[in-house]
């Protein structure tokens, strides 16, 4: 899969489970909402696959930033969201309706949302959020000229700037783990960036890819004494419902792990360069508005996310055996305290 020798690449396949989910659709007002109608105020319609915290996040930027330019929900906005509470099929449904009420802008948030909207109309404009690579989603062709009905702003992992911090603050560093899950496409291309990152900065990276939690847990164990530090990518859902138990591992046999979001640092990993996905639902309302007042999306380039972060957690570090550098301790954004009972 690479094309640069020092780099290993070694796949875990221990297990998986199918689970049959809800075809459930909610609301904001957690029930399902009326589609279309005879409302004259401007409609924004937003569906997202499934719930979680960076997701809900993103929703709640971009109605405080249309609220912010005077679309208000309830008075001069007509705001509907509804999850497909993770299941596939149910949102084609939602798309599907979507489509049909015509809104003056479908807001789609994350790849899977974003692509079965774009399947489900090319006249509705939509503005999608949270994209790593819209072009391999292929939804766009061109990031600065969209073209079509579409465009958005997508949130590419900084990789470059993580690992180049995992550098700074340790030195020596010859050998990084990085333990993946496998389920998501819109990790795929932050995690192939791994092998030149790496090598141009001198450093071999032993990449992991699991199925399951369970799966990641013995990934990361088996690095334990073959790495110099582990690195867990943001937004990986998989390996992030085993973040707890890497992070005691870690601490038992004094390996550095070292997490893609603010997120994982808040859960004992040592350090990231990351963004808030509340902002990037500010940034995302904001170009929702340029819609509303008369931009078309294939005019509008595909947005990077303008504002990066350095958090960090200095009690992981001491209980890792690390000390953060003032370098970047004086440069850090976000300093997660100890939490209360810590001894």
């Amino acid at each position: 899969m690479y094309a640069r020798s020092r780099t290993k690449l070694l796949t875990l396949v221990l297990g998986g489970v199918t689970s049959v989910l809800s075809l459930t659709l909610t609301s904001c007002r957690n029930r399902p909402q009326a589609v279309g109608g005879a409302a004259e105020e401007t409609f924004v319609a937003v569906t997202q696959l499934v719930e979680r915290p960076a997701l809900n996040a993103i929703r709640d930027g971009v109605k405080d930033e249309l609220a912010a330019a005077g679309y208000e929900a309830g008075k001069t906005l007509r705001w509907e969201w509804q999850s497909a509470k993770g299941s596939p099929l149910a949102a084609t449904h939602i798309a599907e309706k979507y489509a049909g009420a015509r809104p003056d802008v479908i807001v789609a948030i994350a790849p899977h949302s974003a692509q079965t909207v774009a399947a489900a109309t090319s006249n509705t404009p939509i503005v999608f959020s949270a994209v790593s690579d819209p072009i391999e989603a292929k939804l766009v062709t061109d990031i600065q000229k969209p073209g079509g009905n579409i465009s958005g702003v997508r949130d590419t992992s900084p990789t470059q700037q993580q690992i180049e911090l995992i550098q700074e603050i340790l030195p020596n560093l010859k050998t990084l783990g990085v333990v993946y899950g496998v389920d998501d496409d819109n990790l795929i291309s932050p995690i192939l960036r791994i092998n030149d990152i790496a090598l141009d900065l001198g450093i071999d990276a032993e990449v992991l890819t699991v199925l399951t939690p369970e799966d990641a847990i013995v990934a990361a164990n088996s690095l334990t004494g073959s790495v110099d530090a582990i690195y867990i990518p943001g937004g990986d859902q998989i390996v992030a419902g085993a973040l707890d138990d890497i992070v005691q591992s870690a601490k038992d046999n004094q390996v550095p792990v070292f997490g893609g979001d603010v997120e994982a640092v808040e859960k004992g990993a040592i350090a990231t360069v990351s963004f808030d996905y509340y902002d990037i639902g500010r940034q995302t309302g904001a170009m929702v508005v340029k819609v509303l007042r008369g931009n078309r999306p294939s005019d509008l380039a595909v947005e990077g996310v303008k504002d990066l972060k350095i958090s960090v957690n200095p009690t992981a570090a001491a209980t890792m055996g690390v000390t953060l550098p003032d370098s970047v301790t004086s440069r850090a954004t976000i300093t997660i305290p100890s939490p209360p009972n810590t001894p």
